[in-house]
C-alpha cells in the first residue's frame, strides 16, 4: 500500500501525499451492510458543542463491520478489499460458507481468496479470530475486546498491532501500541495479525481543504487572539503567553491532570509513560 506523491504544480499540490488504493478491488459498497450516519458537528444531544472544530465534511455511509467475529468454526472467504471512509483502515468482505456475508476489519497481508475462521478451535494464524488463551505468546494482535462478547474495541487503526505478553491466571498481559501493558481477559477475542493500511501515518493532507473534507474546521492559536477571547491573547506584538498554558477556560493545560483517574487502572501493568 504505498504512497503517490505530486508534482508540485500549485502549493497544495507540493507536499501532497496520499494512498495509490492498489489493493482496493471495488468501488461499489455491499449494500446490505450500509447505515445512514448522522453527522453531530460535535454536539451533543442538547445541542451544545462538546468537541471542538468538527463540522463540514462529505456525506458518509457506515459500514457495518463485525469487530465480534461472533460467528464460530464458520469458514469465510475473503472476497472483496474495500475503503472505508469512517476507518483509517481498510476493510474486507467475506463470504460465509452458509451465503452470510459481513465486513472484516482487514489484516495486513490478506489476500482476496485467502479463508479466514473465528472461534476457540481456529488455528492462530493470519486474520482468524479466537480467544486469548489460545494464541501463543508473542503473537501479534488486534481488534482486542476488554469485555468479552463485546467485540474488539482497541488497536483498530491503520497499521496498529499489540502483542502477547504473558498470560497468568484468568488474565493476559498484552503491549497496546501506545507502549501501556494492560492485563486483559483470557476469554477475550482477538484477530491475529497486524491492522492494513500501514502506511496511512505517513500521508501528508497537503492543503488544508483535504482536512475540511474530512470533518474537521480551523483551529486558532491562542496567542494570536485577543484577551476576550482566550487566556493567551493579547499583548504587543507576537508575545508568548506569560503564564503557564491554559484551555480557553483558563485550566491549566500542562503538567496537571486534567480528567479522573482511568477507571480501569487497576488493569494497566505498566503505563505508557514509563520509558523503561
Amino acid at each position: 500500500m504505498p504512497l503517490r506523491s505530486y508534482k508540485p504544480t500549485s502549493a497544495g499540490r507540493r507536499f501532497m501525499t496520499r494512498s495509490t488504493f492498489e489493493e482496493i478491488t471495488t468501488d461499489t459498497p455491499h449494500r446490505p451492510l450500509l447505515e445512514p450516519l448522522k453527522k453531530t458537528a460535535g454536539r451533543n444531544a442538547q445541542g451544545r458543542l462538546t468537541v471542538r472544530h468538527r463540522g463540514g465534511g462529505e456525506k458518509r455511509l457506515y459500514r457495518r463491520v463485525d469487530f465480534r467475529r461472533d460467528k464460530w468454526d464458520v469458514p469465510a472467504r475473503l472476497a472483496t478489499i474495500e475503503y472505508d471512509p469512517n476507518r483509517s483502515a481498510r476493510i474486507g468482505l467475506l463470504h460465509y460458507r452458509d451465503g452470510e456475508k459481513r465486513y472484516l476489519l482487514l489484516p495486513h497481508g490478506l489476500k482476496v481468496g485467502d479463508v479466514v475462521v473465528a472461534g476457540p478451535s481456529a488455528e492462530a494464524r493470519l486474520g482468524n479470530a479466537l480467544p486469548i488463551a489460545n494464541i501463543p505468546l508473542g503473537t501479534t494482535i488486534h481488534n482486542i475486546e476488554l469485555v468479552p462478547g463485546r467485540g474488539g474495541q482497541i488497536v483498530r487503526s491503520a497499521g496498529a498491532s499489540a502483542q502477547l505478553l504473558a498470560k497468568e491466571g484468568g488474565f493476559a498481559q498484552v503491549r497496546l501500541p501506545s507502549g501501556e501493558v494492560r492485563r486483559v481477559d483470557v476469554r477475550c477475542m482477538a484477530t491475529v495479525g497486524q491492522v492494513s493500511n500501514i502506511e496511512h501515518e505517513n500521508q501528508n493532507l497537503g492543503k488544508a481543504g483535504r482536512a475540511r473534507h474530512m470533518g474537521e474546521r480551523p483551529e486558532v492559536r491562542g496567542v494570536v487572539m485577543n484577551p476576550r477571547d482566550h487566556p493567551h491573547g493579547g499583548g504587543e506584538g507576537k508575545s508568548p503567553t506569560g503564564m503557564p498554558p491554559k484551555t480557553p477556560w483558563g485550566k491549566p493545560a500542562m503538567g496537571y491532570v486534567t480528567r479522573r483517574t482511568k477507571r480501569n487502572a487497576r488493569a494497566i501493568v505498566r503505563s505508557r509513560r514509563r520509558k523503561s
